[in-house]
């Protein structure tokens, strides 16, 4: 009797304890609080990393975005035509010397006369839209409106003056902020090209040496992991990257061909904030559309042409071409992810949002899948079934 109650109670906490999935979530999610809870206990110890990693991330970060740049040539290079890595990597600084001369020389002068131009030129676009604005006021069908849209427009100017103000005062109360900056910059512009140097002369031999550190039967499965994630971040940046640089040129050329003033330095700001998914392209968009309302009526009219002609380009053919569906993300789903990282972590949460959310989504995808085939609290077949579906990723990621 005595052993069958203890036979029974041993399966009762086994069942709904040991082998409860519910249970095994809860208890993982406790667990990670935990460590959470404890990091943030010791974060005095942990300070000295986070400053160390803060001055080496700046110029680590631009290699690496260059490294995923060039790395592909020079390797195809290396495999098909036998060219030395060093070689390859020495034309490629060269001509990227080359490139940054031309755009210093070429480049920089006109976009520095565009932009002192709508600084200087700017007080009188406003006062241009608010003159334009209060002649639309007198419309007798907008009286009842009229109070309110004429307060709105008095708080932005009074909100930009304030703002104005204060960065003012800021940027003069902060020189020594100001000049840790620019020694930030000039230090990631010296050291980066060194550690671009040897992340393309070595780095393909970094995930074999990394791997070696995981315990022998978990290396093929690392090394895949470590695979993924570098594939998914080179896709992105590669593709981020591309798109935007045409996206560029495409507004660029829309402008020249329209006579919007100040088209290049507009053309060059929509291709920087192209690199913001979704929001970046609408972002670029207000000043071209207030720059053209003041312009003239037609003049609006052929960049709102032009905005419909460069989208339908990137989202028909150059993003489809260029990024397709690597990254596997659903487009409500990074709206969300760049909405929720600005919040927290502002422009940064921008810039890493997805790709981190990228990384982290293979990273818990693996330990998912290899808990479910090890597990006893699931069935054999799904076992089977994701042992089989990961070998068939891997498969297409190296056929790719």
């Amino acid at each position: 009797m005595d052993y069958k109650r203890n036979h029974r109670g041993g399966t009762v906490f086994k069942k709904w304890f040991l082998n409860n999935r519910f249970s095994i979530v809860l208890l993982n999610i406790l667990l990670f609080l935990l460590i959470i809870w404890v990091f943030n206990k010791i974060s005095f110890v942990l300070n000295p990393a986070w400053v160390f990693f803060s001055a080496v991330l700046p110029p680590l970060l631009l290699a690496v975005i260059q490294y995923y740049i060039m790395n592909p040539l020079v390797d195809w290079l290396e495999r098909k035509a036998r060219v030395p890595r060093v070689l390859t990597i020495v034309v490629l600084f060269l001509f990227v010397i080359v490139v940054l001369i031309w755009i210093i020389n070429i480049l920089v002068p006109i976009v520095q006369n565009q932009i002192n131009s709508l600084i200087k030129n700017w007080p009188h676009i406003w006062n241009d839209a608010v003159n334009a604005t209060q002649n639309a006021l007198n419309d007798p069908r907008l009286h009842p409106v009229r109070g309110s849209i004429k307060n709105m427009i008095d708080n932005t100017q009074k909100t930009l003056f304030k703002s104005g103000q204060s960065a003012i005062n800021t940027t003069l109360g902060n020189i020594s902020s100001a000049v840790s900056i620019i020694t930030m910059v000039v230090m990631t512009l010296i050291t980066a090209p060194f550690i671009l140097f040897f992340m393309l002369k070595d780095g393909h031999q970094l995930r074999p040496y990394i791997t070696k550190f995981a315990p022998e039967k978990w290396q093929p499965s690392f090394s895949k992991l470590l695979y993924d994630i570098n594939y998914a971040l080179a896709s992105y940046i590669r593709g981020q990257i591309t798109v935007a640089f045409w996206v560029g040129v495409m507004f660029a050329i829309g402008y020249s061909v329209v006579g919007l003033p100040y088209g290049t330095a507009l053309a060059i700001l929509a291709g920087f904030l192209n690199l913001i998914p979704y929001f970046g392209t609408p972002i670029a968009l207000i000043p071209v559309i207030v720059i053209a309302i003041m312009t003239s009526g037609s003049m609006l009219v052929k960049v709102l042409v032009v905005f419909v002609i460069e989208q339908t380009i990137e989202t028909r053919v150059l993003s489809p071409l260029v990024m397709g569906n690597k990254m596997a993300m659903h487009p409500v789903t990074t709206i969300l992810l760049l909405i929720g990282a600005s919040s927290v972590w502002g422009l940064w949460g921008v810039i890493f949002g997805i790709p981190i959310y990228a990384i982290l989504k293979i990273i818990v995808s693996r330990v998912y899948n290899y808990y479910r085939r090890e597990s006893e609290i699931f069935s054999e077949t799904d076992a089977a079934s994701l042992t089989t579906g990961d070998a068939d990723k891997t498969t297409k990621n190296t056929a790719k």
